[in-house]
C-alpha cells in the first residue's frame, strides 16, 4: 500500500466515485497499486505522495499539457495575474485579447465565448447552435462530455454511445423528455448521416473532426455541404484535437470550415480555459438565450491561454508532438513485429494508442502499467505527447517495453498472464468504480 492508494481508498468514502474525472481513476490503470495522487509535476515528470519520481508516458494531464507540466513562461503569466488580482467587479481584458487571437488563427470565425471545461463549452455550443437553427434535434459523432443533452442519446438504447469513445454510459438521471433529441452516426458513414437529416428535423450536426481515423471519400466536405444545403449548424468539437496537428483546429488540415468550433484541453497548458468560436450570424444567437457563469470571468484561464498560444507559435509545438507520436507509434510496431504480436493502432499521432489483438488485451494493458511503474514510468497503451518527451526518454521507455512484450508473447504462447499480475485487471469504459 502506497500513500496514494491509502488516500484513494479514503476518497471513495467521501467523494462519489473517488474523484472528478473517470480517466484519472486508479481502476482505469492499476487497481490497488496505482499511486493515484501527485505532489509535484514538471516537464514530463510526476512525483507521487511518497516522493517517488515517474516519467509520464501516459495521459499528460489527460491531454492538457502539450508544453509539459509547469511550463515556466505560462506559470509566470499566471503568477502575475494572481499577484494583481484574479477576480473583480470589472471584466478582465485578457478575454478580449484571447477572442481576438483565436479569430486571427481561424479567419472564418468572428466571435468567441469562453468557459472553463470541455463539457461546459459543448453545452454552450449546443445551446447557441439550437438557438440559431431553431430546431432541437442534434446528430452527433464522437465524445462530447457528460451533460444531459449528450447522454440523452442513450435513452433510446444504452449502447448508442458505445462507439463514441466511452461504452456503458447509463442515462440514469437524464430526463426522458429528451428522448430522440440526440441521434448518433458513425464517422465516415455519410449515408447514415444523410438518412438522419432526411428523416429527422436535424438542426445541428455536432462531431469530432477526427479521433481514430481520418476522413475518407471527402467525408468532411460532404458533411459541410449537407449542413449548408439544409440550413443545419455544423459544430466541430476540437476539445481534444485542437493544436495537435495545426496551430489551431484540426479542421484547418482538411480545409473544412464549421459554423462553430470548440477548443479545450491544450489551450491553457493545464489551466482551466475552453473556447467556443463561430460565425457571427450563428454566435449572435447567444444573445437570444441565457448563457452566463461567474467563474467564466476569472482571469487565470485567458491569461494562461494567451501565453500558451504565444509559446506554441514560437516552438511550432504541434509539429513536435506529432513527430513524437509517430516515433512512439513506430516503436510499438517494431516491438510487436519483433515478438510476433498483433496490435492495432488508433488515435491522432500526438495522442496515439494501440490495442493487442487478443482476448487478453486488458490483461496485457494492466501488465504494461504494472511493469513500467516498477521502472519509474506512468504508462499504459496510449500516450498524449508533449514537447518534453525527448528521444532519449523514448529510447529508455522502449527498452523497458521490449521486455514486457517478450512476456506478453510468452503468454500468447500459453503461459497464464494472470500469474504475472499483482493487481486486479484494469477496467475499460464506464462502470461503477467502488
Amino acid at each position: 500500500m502506497n500513500s496514494g492508494q491509502d488516500l484513494w481508498r479514503k476518497a471513495k468514502t467521501l467523494i462519489p466515485g473517488g474523484n472528478m474525472l473517470l480517466s484519472k481513476k486508479s481502476e482505469m490503470f492499476l487497481p490497488d497499486i496505482w499511486p493515484a495522487y501527485f505532489s509535484k509535476a514538471k516537464g514530463c515528470k510526476v512525483w507521487d505522495l511518497d516522493g517517488r519520481e515517474y516519467i509520464d508516458m501516459s495521459l499528460m494531464g489527460v491531454g492538457t499539457n502539450i508544453l509539459g507540466y509547469g511550463h515556466p513562461e505560462v506559470d509566470a503569466a499566471v503568477q502575475y495575474v494572481v499577484s494583481n488580482g484574479n477576480m473583480s467587479t470589472l471584466n478582465c481584458p485578457e478575454e478580449v485579447y484571447l477572442a481576438e487571437k483565436l479569430i486571427e488563427i481561424h479567419p472564418w470565425a468572428d466571435m468567441a465565448k469562453f468557459a472553463r471545461s470541455g463539457g461546459e463549452a459543448n453545452a454552450i455550443a449546443i445551446r447557441i447552435a439550437r438557438a440559431a437553427s431553431g430546431r432541437d434535434k442534434v446528430a452527433i459523432c464522437g465524445y462530447h462530455g457528460w451533460h444531459d443533452w449528450y447522454i440523452s442519446a442513450n435513452l433510446n438504447h444504452e449502447s448508442n454511445l458505445d462507439g463514441h469513445l466511452l461504452p456503458g454510459l447509463s442515462p440514469k438521471g437524464v430526463p426522458r423528455g429528451l428522448l430522440n433529441t440526440v441521434l448518433p452516426f458513425d464517422y465516415n458513414n455519410f449515408d447514415q448521416l444523410n438518412d438522419l437529416v432526411n428523416t429527422q428535423e436535424i438542426g445541428v450536426i455536432k462531431m469530432e473532426v477526427s479521433r481514430n481515423t481520418g476522413p475518407e471519400n471527402d467525408f468532411l466536405k460532404k458533411v459541410r455541404n449537407l449542413a449548408t444545403s439544409k440550413g443545419i449548424v455544423l459544430v466541430f468539437d476540437e476539445c481534444t484535437s485542437g493544436f495537435r496537428e495545426t496551430f489551431g483546429g484540426l479542421h484547418k488540415k482538411y480545409d473544412v470550415e464549421p459554423d462553430i468550433a470548440i477548443f479545450g484541453k491544450a489551450l491553457g497548458n493545464g489551466y482551466g480555459i475552453t473556447a467556443v468560436i463561430g460565425k457571427r450570424e450563428v454566435m449572435d444567437s447567444a444573445q437570444s438565450t441565457f448563457i452566463s457563469s461567474t467563474f467564466w470571468t476569472e482571469r487565470i484561464g485567458p491569461s494562461a491561454a494567451l501565453k500558451t498560444l504565444e509559446i506554441m507559435a514560437r516552438l511550432e509545438s504541434w509539429t513536435k508532438v506529432t513527430e513524437t507520436g509517430k516515433l512512439i507509434r513506430s516503436g510499438w510496431q517494431e516491438l510487436a513485429d519483433k515478438h510476433s504480436i498483433k496490435i492495432s493502432h488508433w488515435g491522432l499521432p500526438a495522442l496515439t494508442g494501440f490495442s493487442f489483438v487478443s482476448s487478453n488485451n486488458l490483461i496485457y494493458k494492466t501488465l504494461i502499467t504494472q511493469e513500467m511503474l516498477a521502472k519509474g514510468f506512468l504508462a499504459s497503451n496510449s500516450i498524449y505527447a508533449c514537447i518534453d518527451h525527448s528521444p532519449k526518454i523514448i529510447d529508455t521507455y522502449m527498452n523497458h517495453l521490449d521486455r514486457i512484450f517478450l512476456l506478453i508473447k510468452q503468454c500468447e504462447d500459453g503461459f497464464d498472464p494472470m500469474k504475472l499480475l499483482h493487481s486486479p485487471i484494469c477496467q475499460s469504459g464506464f462502470k461503477r468504480l467502488n
